[in-house]
């Protein structure tokens, strides 16, 4: 009868344990869907304005992008290709 009754406490115990973890893991789910739910319900923020710069201030931001490459070309970073084709999107933007 010892034996009987042994097995039959193992068994609750190994029971209520598999329970309670699998509560645990359930609510944990749970909750994280509940947050991923919430952070899809939150709408984006609007993107920022561009800010308009002043021609001038425009103009000498190219500059100093161009003395930039200059730099770069002369220290054998870029090659001639690159170089044009850097300086063209600078002047172009």
């Amino acid at each position: 009868m010892p034996g009987l009754l042994r097995g039959v406490a193992r068994t609750a115990v190994i029971a209520g344990t598999a329970t309670s973890v699998s509560n645990r893991v359930s609510r944990r789910q749970a909750g994280r869907w509940a947050q991923q739910d919430a952070t899809r319900a939150q709408p984006a923020p609007p993107p920022p304005a561009p800010t308009a710069m002043a021609p001038e201030e425009e103009m000498s931001n190219k500059i100093a992008q161009l003395k930039e490459l200059g730099d770069l070309k002369s220290q054998g970073v870029l090659s001639d290709s690159e170089f044009q084709a850097q300086k063209a999107r600078i002047l172009a933007s």
